[in-house]
């Protein structure tokens, strides 16, 4: 029987992790997109013997053949032509509750805004950031004392909670894959944000100016 093929962009442990879960479903993993000194999935690539392309290197012509495209932590755009290269298109995570929170800083924007709820969503790519339909979702709470350190609390959110149900959604994901299932369904608009990234100040962007204006006043 032919194996299913993957292609990953990523990198750290989130990479490393969706290229052993891979692994374990018996995947066969065709090649990684990641920065050439990434000691997560990078070394796990290399370990196998998996061919690496670095990061930002990534095109249609260097792409090799596969089923499914995965982008794990990964902060390469995946132009027209990539997208095209698998037979059925890419599958991202977003640590937000799609189409909420879209945009680098998704968790923390949850957490400065003091929403009790967040979660992640597994969503096939398309030309917008973040705005491919979605396949899988789950949510969890946000403690209340999260809200006193939003940037801190954006990490322990992510590493506690969002990372380990990234993983359960894409193994939810490859599984319905593998048995010919695909789940799909658009965002809907009328509930979408987008946020810019917190850790870029953007001239324009006055509300980015008062976050560091309140922390100097706390």
């Amino acid at each position: 029987m032919k194996k299913f093929k993957v292609f990953i962009s990523g990198q750290k442990y989130f990479g490393e992790e969706v290229f052993r879960l891979c692994q374990k479903l018996d995947i066969e993993i065709v090649g990684v997109c990641c920065p050439l000194d990434d000691k997560y999935i990078g070394r796990s690539a290399r370990l196998w013997n998996v061919p690496i392309i670095p990061a930002g290197m990534l095109t249609a012509d260097n792409m090799p053949e596969c089923d499914l495209g995965i982008t794990a932590h990964s902060f390469d755009y995946i132009g027209k032509k990539t997208r095209y290269i698998p037979r059925l298109g890419w599958l991202g995570y977003h640590p937000s509750l799609l189409p909420r929170h879209r945009g680098r800083s998704a968790i923390e924007w949850a957490i400065r805004m003091k929403e009790p709820i967040t979660g992640g969503t597994v969503f096939w790519l398309n030309a917008g950031i973040d705005r491919g339909d979605i396949a899988y979702q789950d949510w969890c709470w946000i403690p209340p004392e999260y809200y006193l350190q939003p940037q801190k609390s954006a990490s322990s959110l992510w590493r506690d909670t969002l990372l380990p149900m990234g993983l359960k959604l894409f193994e939810s994901a490859l599984k319905d894959i593998l048995n010919g299932v695909i789940a799909r369904k658009p965002q809907d608009k009328k509930y979408s944000t987008f946020e810019p990234d917190t850790n870029v100040k953007d001239i324009y962007r006055p509300d980015l100016l008062m976050i560091d204006y309140k922390n100097s006043h706390n």
